[in-house]
């Protein structure tokens, strides 16, 4: 019995400093969405644990969580500016070569 306890609260600190490092790897330009996303899953699962087992490593998973969300928030309205400005322009190329020709 203390065996399933000892290895469930080592599976919890080894998850916690795996959510923060992809919390961290979300901060990350152009790669960092999915380690967000990632990070942010992990914590739901962690947090379950939580209500039944102390988790020493406790403020890793919340600064993981911190910095996957604000990653998520950063590169997911980048990524929707992006789009949004290649479907305005409509695949034209913006305003470059209409300088001058009338």
């Amino acid at each position: 019995m203390s065996d399933d306890l000892a290895s469930a609260k080592i599976r919890m600190l080894k998850n916690s400093l795996t959510c923060f490092v992809c919390g961290l790897l979300g901060l990350l330009p152009l790669i960092g969405l999915p380690f967000a996303l990632v990070a942010l899953w992990i914590s739901g699962r962690i947090r379950l644990q939580e209500k039944q087992l102390w988790n020493a490593a406790e403020p890793y998973r919340i600064w993981g969580v911190v910095c996957a969300a604000v990653g998520t928030v950063f590169w997911t309205s980048l990524l929707a500016f992006v789009i949004y400005q290649a479907a305005c322009n409509g695949g034209s190329g913006g305003t470059y070569g209409s300088g001058g020709e009338d």
